[in-house]
């Protein structure tokens, strides 16, 4: 898979991402187990990317 620079930061990263905010209690129970085949599969696929949810006062919104 292709890499670029993220940003000005000097990371090389995938282009495709995964976003984990799915796996957490945010859209219903979590299923660690899912999500660690998930996340194995897409590291096998060659995502460096990986987009977690930062946990706020709202709980899960993103900044």
């Amino acid at each position: 898979m292709e890499h670029r620079t993220l940003g000005n930061s000097g990371l090389r990263v995938a282009p495709i991402g995964l976003g984990c905010m799915g796996m957490s209690f945010a859209y219903g129970g979590a299923d660690e187990a899912a999500s660690l085949r998930v996340l194995h599969r897409a590291v096998e696929l060659g995502v460096t990317l990986i987009d977690t949810p930062t946990p706020t006062r709202n709980w899960w919104a993103a900044p």
